[in-house]
């Protein structure tokens, strides 16, 4: 079977996974406007819908908590496609769906499947790319989630036409069958084609599968050539590694709560639970309720145009975070996501109203239709902290937990991160339907404010890590500089490289283990 070695391919790939995070986002926004839902499952409306919303972050939870287990033993590729399959097993459940309990139950199964993708597609990522373009394609997780929301948003619009459309008081059930049975075409996808693709050269390595690793990073790094001095340079940063973590005799469990590790883990952790207390998903999943309390006509419409600025506002921060740098991103998008959003929540507590139509149980605020600057201004907030959030800490937030762990730890350490994002999640689409119904514009001053306070925790905790590889990020953490005052540097990786171009390093990738620098022989204990 053909092997594809390309890095971009091989990441944007696997970034499927993280198309699937976005395919379910839509998926449910998109029918909330429509009858068809509506009338099937009863009008639900705050507790009621905040707990079908709910229930995909809660199986994303367990999802990332059992994944790092899977992706140590089998590999992360492996990982992947166990999660396409049973994303393929929810979709089927929930196109099947023929009441509130069965459709809860098909979300719970696709958000495992989510769960262990997002917690190990980046890691997948990071350990395949090379340093120089990392958060680039690392990013590209983000990136696939847009494009995720894009789509299926659209096939959810598409969809909403059918028998007499989205208002037609009988409409069919049709209008949420199709587009929940059509997402499991990209689980098909993803699983059929991970097979064209290597296993991480780390994996590889932490397995003691030298060989293969080598003749991976060759391929990934080196043209093929398995003395190509970067190949063996990173190979050598590989082996030690592994070596100081085997040396230590600890278990990645004991790993895990020793301080210099913990510091990590808790910075992963509160990254991923900020980018879900930003108010960024709050916007996908209840944008349709936004737009309608701001007096929108075609809410359904005005919304896509929000998917379509996350997904082309991706981009620039794919192709600028390894120039750029993730600290100035985590801070800026801050400043800039709490502006809007005390924006936006001002000028609906200044100008909006409470609900005139007792009978929408959707919404209870809303802008009277003499202020349509005022609306125009609200919907132009959150295309700006769509924008903002797009461009910073969408990519960001899942390339950083990414790639500050050592290896022994990675894929567990990533998992908790990534449990976190969505713990808060689960709370935070369970929650909002009523927040936005008994609070209304007040929902964005705390948004806003926790926005404010990432900004401080950021400046104070987050080093900068662009420019360095996977191995140099106990450098990075350890040595004792406060992280405001953290400034990207010059890499260990390329030093070696240059020493074995000279000479002055010889490593001998053949015999795993064996290192040679000045023509002495050093055999590490692996």
């Amino acid at each position: 079977m053909k092997t594809f070695y390309n890095v971009y391919a091989i990441c944007a790939f696997a970034a499927i996974g993280g198309g699937l995070f976005g395919f379910d986002i839509s998926s449910m926004s998109g029918v909330l406007g429509t009858n068809a839902y509506k009338n099937y499952f009863n009008h639900p409306a705050g507790t009621r819908q905040g707990a079908i919303t709910a229930s995909m972050p809660a199986g994303s939870l367990v999802g990332a908590l059992s994944s790092s287990f899977i992706a140590d033993k089998l590999s992360r590729r492996t990982a992947i496609q166990i999660g396409s399959i049973i994303w393929i097993i929810g979709a089927i459940f929930q196109a099947a769906s023929n009441g509130v309990g069965l459709l809860c139950f098909g979300r719970v199964v696709g958000g495992i499947a989510i769960g262990i993708c997002s917690a190990i597609v980046p890691v997948y990522q990071s350990e395949i790319a090379p340093k120089e373009i990392r958060g680039r394609v690392v990013s590209l997780q983000q990136w696939a989630i847009t494009w995720g929301i894009l789509i299926q948003y659209f096939i959810q619009y598409g969809s909403s036409f059918v028998d007499g459309g989205p208002k037609a008081p009988n409409q069919g059930a049709a209008a949420f069958r199709i587009p929940w049975g059509v997402q499991a075409v990209p689980g098909v996808i993803l699983f059929a084609g991970l097979f064209f693709f290597p296993r991480s050269p780390r994996w590889l390595a932490s397995k003691d599968r030298w060989e293969e690793a080598i003749l991976v990073l060759a391929h990934l790094h080196g043209g093929g050539d398995t003395n190509h001095p970067k190949v063996l340079a990173e190979y050598k940063e590989i082996e030690d590694a592994l070596r100081f973590e085997r040396e230590e005799a600890e278990t990645s469990f004991a790993a895990l709560v020793k301080p210099r590790i913990l510091r990590r883990v808790i910075l992963g952790m509160s990254i991923q639970m900020w980018s879900q207390l930003c108010g960024m998903n709050i916007m996908m999943y209840y944008i349709v309720y936004i737009m309608k309390g701001a007096g929108i006509a075609d809410e359904l419409l005005t919304a896509s145009i929000q998917y379509i600025i996350n997904v082309a506002l991706t981009l620039p921060a794919i192709l600028w975070l390894d120039r750029f740098g993730r600290r100035p991103a985590l801070l800026i998008g801050s400043f800039l996501m709490m502006s809007w959003l005390f924006i936006s929540g001002a000028l609906q507590g200044a100008y909006g109203n409470p609900n005139p139509d007792t009978e929408d149980n959707d919404i209870s605020w809303v802008i009277p239709k003499e202020h349509t600057s005022v609306s125009k201004a609200i919907v132009a907030c959150s295309y700006l902290f769509v924008a903002s959030f797009a461009t910073t800490w969408g990519p960001t937030s899942w390339t950083y937990p990414s790639e500050i762990f050592p290896s022994k730890v990675r894929a567990k350490a990533v998992s908790l991160a990534t449990a976190s994002n969505w713990t808060w999640n689960c709370i935070l689409a369970f929650a909002v339907p009523p927040l936005l119904w008994s609070i209304s514009w007040k929902m964005y001053m705390i948004f806003g404010t926790f926005n404010g306070l990432a900004l401080i925790h950021m400046f104070l905790t987050a080093p900068e890590t662009k420019g360095k590889t996977l191995e140099e990020m106990d450098d990075v953490f350890d040595r004792g500089i406060p992280a405001w005052k953290t400034r990207p540097a010059g890499s260990r990786l390329d030093k070696l490289t240059k020493d074995i171009e000279t000479g002055e390093l010889k490593v001998d990738a053949k015999r795993a283990g064996s290192v040679t620098q000045h023509h002495e022989t050093v055999e590490p204990k692996l």
